[in-house]
């Protein structure tokens, strides 16, 4: 569901939009943190990037696998389907 916030900012000529410092703390983002853009149909929508598993989208208990992040769930899964194709 979208939400209008009454807040409309204008797109300076490097292409930038300032966020609000009401949105940044309602959402927890401080400067320099990433921000993932997506676009969702005719929209465009803003998110704090949170790092996640590539399988399943958990956030927590990740580990790094050749440069891509992995859940302890899903990497035990991986670990089983190993296993199994050595048997």
């Amino acid at each position: 569901m979208i939400k209008s916030t009454g807040i409309i900012r204008r797109v300076d000529e490097l292409g930038r939009v300032v966020l609000p410092i009401e949105l940044r703390n309602k959402f927890g983002i401080a400067e320099k943190d990433p921000i993932e853009i997506f676009v969702d149909g005719s929209s465009i929508v803003l998110r704090k990037y949170e790092p996640n598993c590539i399988f399943c989208g958990s956030t927590k208990k990740l580990v790094s696998y050749n440069d891509k992040l992995v859940c302890s769930k899903c990497a035990e899964k991986i670990n089983k389907l190993a296993e199994d194709v050595e048997e």
